[in-house]
């Protein structure tokens, strides 16, 4: 029975501070089917709050809690491009202590929008290769089969 239980109790009283009572904590597991503790490092202008714990592994010790105004419709692209890179490991320094270099050809970082109504839709500026087609009218289509018809009995007779 190698730690006992009261290291587990201390953890869970840790565990329900972090999160902010017992309703908040039920509230993230069923939000993030996790519950982790870590220092914080960081939020966003969009509201997200970045952690890292140095005790989980390599790949698991720093993450993201999503703001509350998404609720659970909330994905990976609602990360900026500057917290995006440390909390896949591309460098150590966390945006607030090495922010990224801004560009003026560089906008603000927008979500994804698929399945929503603000979903990008292009327009192509290339004419149709194919052309659809068009029923004719009765008239046109009546003088059409008459030529077609009169074509045809010119070519069979000039074979006999």
């Amino acid at each position: 029975m190698g730690e006992g239980i009261l290291p587990k109790i201390r953890e869970w009283f840790k565990i329900t501070r972090h999160y902010g009572g017992l309703k908040n904590t039920f509230l993230a597991l069923y939000r993030y089917d996790d519950l982790k503790t870590g220092q914080f490092i960081g939020a966003d202008k969009y509201g997200n709050r970045y952690y890292q714990n140095t005790r989980y592994f390599v790949c698991r010790s720093r993450w993201v809690e999503y703001a509350d105004r998404v609720g659970l419709d909330y994905d990976a692209s609602q990360v900026p491009p500057e917290w995006h890179r440390w909390l896949q490991y591309i460098t150590d320094e966390p945006p607030t202590i090495k922010p990224l270099r801004k560009h003026s050809w560089m906008i603000d970082h927008i979500e994804n929008r698929t399945g929503t109504s603000q979903i990008y839709v292009p327009y192509s500026t290339v004419p149709p290769k194919i052309q659809s087609w068009k029923p004719s009218t009765t008239a046109t289509a009546a003088a059409q089969n008459v030529a077609n018809l009169n074509d045809l009995y010119l070519s069979l007779s000039f074979h006999l």
